[in-house]
């Protein structure tokens, strides 16, 4: 006879199999690094900077500054051991500074999943700070098998070496990342074909990454018009456009075989307000990615035309 698992029973055979079951108290602890095995590791480039915590016997916490965003932080577990819902989040002062009460920072949501904890900038923030003053976060909730409370702390132990680096590494990180730039949109006047300097500092801004990820094979470069006036005036309008864009790119130090630039005229409107149509997209294609895929029509370019 075929014994069928839930979801949570897989979740707590894999656990046992690991030997992290706590007896006596069924998932009920605290799980944390102490001074002999506490450890921060750094990953580093102008994409990303991450400050890694190992946590025995749960996962991994991670101050994560990825290029164009802000400070988040988050947990990681291959265990499911805290119930989705509302947690506490608290620091706590270690063992050895008795006498000093814990502060309560706010609730924090808990999640199914790999990443059960995700936290904003402010809360990411204060709980930086309070590693820096020697404190130790600490978010609890209750398990998901039996109720009893799951504690994750988090260490100050070494935290403070490594983090003057991440704060150097952050300091030199691209002003955007790839989902900020990947497709981008220039958008244009009636009858015009000249940038704004907010254009100019957007395109910048995609130089900047084009020149640091080796991995962006192609630079889609579409024009496009609204529909008044002639189709003949229209594409050549949005050839204007589509030129205009790439020759700043030129300009700026891209390497212009990666560029390709291509003019639709009124062929593929995005709106019904002829303001949404008149555009030049750019679109970044990296290695591995199927150009096939992209539509004209979409926001952020072309691959037909």
């Amino acid at each position: 006879m075929a014994l069928a698992f839930t979801r949570k029973s897989r979740n707590l055979l894999g656990m046992l199999t690991l030997g992290i079951f706590l007896p006596g108290s069924g998932l009920a602890g605290s799980y944390g690094a102490g001074i002999s095995n506490s450890q921060w590791y750094l990953a580093e480039s102008v994409f990303e900077c991450s400050m890694v915590h190992e946590v025995p016997g749960y996962g991994r916490a991670v101050f994560r500054h990825r290029a164009g965003e802000s400070l988040s932080f988050f947990l990681e577990s291959e265990s499911h051991l805290m119930r989705p819902g509302r947690g506490a989040l608290v620091v706590e002062a270690p063992a050895w500074r008795p006498g000093i009460a814990p502060r309560p920072v706010g609730a924090v949501d808990i999640s199914e999943g790999r990443r059960p904890v995700s936290l904003e900038t402010r809360q990411a923030v204060i709980l930086a700070q309070s590693l820096l003053d020697g404190m130790r976060p600490t978010i609890t909730r209750a398990s998901w098998y039996d109720g009893s409370p799951v504690r994750v702390q988090v260490s100050n132990i070494n935290f403070n070496g490594q983090y003057q680096r991440y704060r150097s590494c952050v300091a030199n990180l691209l002003p955007v990342n790839i989902d900020q730039v990947g497709r981008s949109r220039v958008a244009f006047a009636s009858g015009s074909k000249s940038l704004s300097e907010t254009d100019m500092n957007m395109l910048d801004d995609i130089v900047a990454y084009l020149i640091a990820d080796s991995t962006v094979e192609r630079v889609f470069v579409d024009g496009h018009s609204d529909s008044v006036g002639s189709r003949i005036d229209n594409r050549a309008l949005s050839e204007d456009r589509a030129n205009v864009v790439a020759d700043y790119l030129k300009s700026r130090g891209v390497d212009p075989n990666l560029i390709t630039v291509r003019a639709h005229g009124d062929q593929y409107p995005v709106s019904k307000r002829p303001a949404d149509n008149r555009r030049t997209t750019i679109r970044l294609q990296r290695e591995g990615e199927r150009p096939e895929l992209q539509q004209a029509n979409g926001y952020g370019g072309a691959s037909a035309g």
